[in-house]
Formats: structure tokens, C-alpha cells, sequence
């Protein structure tokens, strides 16, 4: 469209400059020339004015209905590989713009409220380009909307298959509020197309059942937590049975809970735990008997479920924890049921 409309600045300035011409030769007076000058002012710059509006509006309407067509086709060809039909990967890296045979990482892009005239959908599609040029992507990610207010992006990686988690994150904190972000993880070939795709959407479902929700959500850091959403009552139950009374939602079991998920992380080291959360080693040593405790277990008789249920809690919030007050003995009958389930 540029090259169109300064085709028309230029031949405007070579139809004055012939008009100045034609005048110079006829050897009219001053007054004469000044009224032809202005005629062919205004004569002139209003067929430019009008011609450039209408060439502009037309190609909008051109343009939105080749990328509507072109979105419609891309959006087929990605239905068809993820649903593991046959496909020829010469011509749907063509479609797609987008080459297959190397290292993906998928995004899922979405706004919680959805926008009119498709304003959300840019949006999005600035901020997967924002984070391809951080993360150093060799070539424009691709792009697929869903709906009005959600993104499937893969990222391209080329032979890489390292993340840099802290630029991606710091990309989308830095973004609109309202944007939300999950991601899978580096798979490469058709096959880790599909995969890291289906990462992100059991990301999402964990983020969308998260209360509050997170501005990032990594399917590698909360794996776990994310397969166990399709059920969150049992889910919610099973994180009782294991915490007891500490699934509470109160700030002193919060703080505790920090701490307990610290001191598992650390490798049940009291030294180093104090120095994550800059305590002293007897505050550790007391915040961990304390929830223990209140478990009514230590924590050496459920490791492993002890770190699934608090990070289902870091994750997840009240989602799966009892309000502050709820009687804490239901919440034990139910959570020992879920446990048998």
C-alpha cells in the first residue's frame, strides 16, 4: 500500500510540475497565474486526497479478506497435523509459512475478556513476536487464532533446546495485565509439534483453574499439578488427606507452607533453608515441627506427596484449599476418602 500511494504523491508532483510549465509558457499575468495556481491546488489535491482514502480502504477490505482466507488455511493444516492425519510436510510447511522438521515450543496466548474487531488477537500476536525476539527465535513464529481472545503459537527453536524461562517470563510481566501465557515444553519434529502443544493445554487448564491465576504458567514446573486437573475435586480431597489442617487458606499456614515446600526443595536441609528464606535455623527447625505438627505426620512419611500437594497449592490457591474457619475433621473424612478413591 505505501509504494501504491507514493506512486500517487510522485505522479501528483510530476502532473504540477507539467501544469507550471504549461503556464510559464503562456505568459499570463500575475494575477491570472495566481488563480490558475490555486485552481490547480485545489483542483489537484482533492482527487489525491479522495483517490488515496478510497485506494487505502480497499485494500483493508482486500487485505482482511486474503489473511481471513489465509488464517482459514493455516488453521486447517495445523487441525490436520495435530490430529495425526497424513500430510505432506513439503506443502504444509507452505501453508503454514512454518517449518516442521525442527525444535517447537508452544505457547498458548489468551485474554480473559474478550475484545471486538479482533483488537485482542493483535494484541497477542505482538506479544508472540515480543517473546520470539527475546528468546532469539531464527525465524517469525507461527501464529493461529483459536477465537477472538485466544493464540496457539509455536515458537521456532531451529536446532536449540534450551529456554531462557527468566527473558520469556519477563516478557509477559511486562505485557498487558490481562495477558495470559502458557507454555510446554522444546520438542522438535512433527510429533513434538503435537506434543508441546498438548503441554501448554494442560498448562492452561491447571492456569484457568488456578484462583489467582498466574501471568506464565511452564508445563515442566507443574507437570504433576496439571495432570491431576481433570478431577479437582478428588484433586482438592487428596491435597487435604496430605496436609491436613495446614490446607487451610490462612497467612500463618502460608507461611509455614513456604517454608515446609523450601526445606523439601533444599533436600530436607535446615542450613539451607534458612539461608533461602534468610531465617535463622532454629526458626526453620520450629516452622517445620510446627507443620508437622498440624499435619498430625512428619515430613519423612510422605515426601513425594507432601511436594505434589504443595505445589497443587502454589499453583493452584484456594482452588484446593479449606477456607479459614471451615472445620478441619470434614475436611480430613473427605480428604481420606480421596485418598482411597
Amino acid at each position: 500500500m505505501s509504494a501504491l500511494i507514493r506512486a500517487y504523491r510522485i505522479g501528483h508532483w510530476r502532473f504540477l510540475q507539467w501544469c507550471l510549465d504549461e503556464l510559464a509558457d503562456r505568459h499570463v499575468d500575475d494575477v491570472v497565474s495566481a488563480a490558475v495556481n490555486r485552481r490547480m491546488l485545489k483542483v489537484s489535491f482533492a482527487y489525491i486526497d479522495n483517490i488515496t482514502e478510497h485506494v487505502i480502504q480497499v485494500y483493508h477490505q482486500e487485505r482482511e479478506h486474503w489473511l481471513l482466507g489465509r488464517s482459514a488455511i493455516r488453521g486447517a493444516r495445523v487441525r490436520d497435523i495435530l490430529a495425526e492425519k497424513a500430510v505432506d510436510l513439503e506443502s504444509a510447511e507452505a501453508a503454514l509459512g512454518y517449518r516442521l522438521q525442527q525444535n517447537h515450543l508452544g505457547l498458548l496466548a489468551w485474554l480473559p475478556v474478550l475484545t471486538d474487531g479482533g483488537a485482542g488477537l493483535a494484541r497477542l500476536a505482538r506479544l508472540a513476536h515480543e517473546i520470539a525476539t527475546e528468546l532469539d527465535c531464527p525465524a517469525r513464529p507461527l501464529f493461529v487464532p483459536r477465537d477472538e481472545g485466544l493464540a496457539w503459537v509455536w515458537l521456532p527453536f531451529g536446532s536449540l533446546s534450551e529456554v531462557a524461562w527468566e527473558r520469556l517470563s519477563s516478557v509477559v510481566e511486562s505485557g498487558e495485565p490481562s495477558m495470559q501465557v502458557c507454555a510446554g515444553s522444546v520438542q522438535r519434529g512433527i510429533e513434538g509439534f503435537r506434543r508441546t502443544n498438548r503441554e501448554a493445554l494442560r498448562a492452561q487448564e491447571l492456569a484457568t483453574a488456578a484462583s489467582p491465576g498466574h501471568r506464565l504458567t511452564v508445563y515442566s514446573q507443574v507437570a504433576p499439578v496439571a495432570l491431576m486437573c481433570k478431577n479437582l475435586p478428588d484433586l482438592r480431597a487428596w491435597v487435604w488427606s496430605v496436609l491436613g489442617p495446614l490446607a487451610v487458606d490462612d497467612e500463618q499456614y502460608s507461611q509455614l507452607r513456604e517454608t515446609l515446600q523450601d526445606f523439601l526443595t533444599t533436600g530436607c536441609s535446615y542450613t539451607a533453608t534458612a539461608r533461602t528464606e534468610i531465617l535463622h535455623k532454629n526458626t526453620v527447625h520450629y516452622r517445620i515441627r510446627k507443620a508437622e505438627k498440624i499435619m498430625g505426620h512428619s515430613v519423612e512419611a510422605g515426601h513425594a506427596d507432601l511436594e505434589v500437594a504443595l505445589l497443587a497449592v502454589q499453583y493452584l490457591g484456594s482452588t484446593v484449599m479449606r477456607a479459614s474457619g471451615q472445620d478441619t475433621e470434614v475436611g480430613r473424612r473427605s480428604g481420606s476418602s480421596g485418598r482411597h478413591r
